[in-house]
């Protein structure tokens, strides 16, 4: 990789070393000589090394650069030659806004709202390869993005839990999500099913759903229940690796407002309920696999989606970290025959 004098491989705080590797990758920028332009034709110049790291550590960390604000983390992005991945074409549950064409708020939940693990829109037919994260305004206190290495997890799931990891192998999961008819600021899934769906009427939730392969019940409130079609709970990224790729995690232990109850909301992809204890040690692993990135102003992460997953700690203060998806890829499955 061609890399210029100010711009070295540097430890962070709690960085993770497994398998050989550290978890982040991160480069620090310690040359305040180095502007938004020179940093821009570096990430140009190396934007396929810099995708493969992603991929090969999960995710990759930037710190010091000069990217303040949102203007130089789009320029930042741009560099990297990914395609966007718009938030209103997403099927994301969670509001967010859009501060620049491919820049948005990473979620509108209220500080004491927790996210769990998971991977972005893996509960839907669409998701992103990539993610890029960056922080605006840091926390005062608490607000880290923990992020965990599914392939380590799953690899650990499958030990522990031979019969539930298989079984999540050959069945795949169902989501059930109940949206609202309006959009709910204070639920970390309150997307209204007008935006969520990208429509602006019954008949056009019902068509959009039909299409993907949902099925739908309309509530008497205005909401609107959908369960998506089974999908995938194991990705096999490259030959012999595995990801525990699904949003098992957060469906089971955070999605939960006034409209959703976390025990509907996952089966496994035939109708069968989970295994509460086998899920639990699944909780435990990611939790003792995370790294919290703790936020500086100007930060930048950007992640692999189908080799790590992200989740939110609670905060105080104010807390803006904006986020960005590319490179749209679709997923299905079939509970006999396996994923395909």
């Amino acid at each position: 990789m061609n890399t210029p004098t100010g711009i070295r491989l540097s430890p962070v705080p709690d960085q993770r070393h497994e398998s050989d590797s550290d978890f982040p990758l991160a480069y620090l920028c310690d040359d305040s000589a180095i502007d938004l332009d020179q940093t821009c034709n570096w990430v140009g110049e190396n934007r396929d090394q810099l995708l493969a790291l992603a991929t090969e550590h999960g995710a990759v960390a930037f710190r010091g650069f000069p990217t303040p604000n949102v203007e130089g983390f789009d320029r930042f992005i741009t560099s990297l030659m990914i395609e966007n991945f718009p938030y209103e074409k997403s099927l994301s549950n969670a509001v967010r806004i859009n501060r620049t064409p491919r820049v948005f708020s990473a979620n509108e939940a209220p500080p004491d709202v927790r996210i769990f693990f998971h991977h972005e829109m893996a509960q839907t037919p669409i998701y992103p390869k990539y993610i890029l994260f960056f922080c605006e305004v840091a926390p005062e206190i608490g607000g880290e993005t923990p992020l965990c290495r599914s392939d380590i997890l799953y690899s650990r799931l499958a030990e522990r839990c031979p019969e539930f990891a298989a079984k999540c192998e050959q069945a795949g999961l169902q989501y059930t999500n109940v949206m609202p008819g309006s959009n709910d600021p204070n639920s970390g899934m309150g997307r209204s099913w007008q935006s969520t769906l990208g429509v602006d009427s019954k008949e056009g939730a019902e068509a959009r759903l039909e299409s993907l392969g949902y099925t739908y019940q309309w509530l008497e409130n205005g909401c609107l229940k959908a369960t998506t079609p089974p999908l995938p709970a194991v990705m096999e990224t490259t030959p012999g690796q595995k990801t525990f790729f699904n949003q098992l995690i957060a469906a089971y232990c955070g999605w939960k407002d006034e409209r959703n109850d976390p025990s509907e909301a996952i089966r496994h992809g035939d109708g069968s309920r989970l295994d509460a204890d086998a899920v639990r040690v699944a909780i435990d692993l990611s939790e003792e696999l995370a790294y919290d990135h703790r936020w500086q102003v100007g930060d930048i992460v950007l992640l692999d989606n189908t080799v790590a997953m992200h989740a939110r700690r609670s905060f105080e203060g104010t807390r803006k970290v904006l986020a960005s998806l590319a490179e749209m890829r679709t997923q299905s499955f079939a509970v006999q025959g396996g994923p395909r």
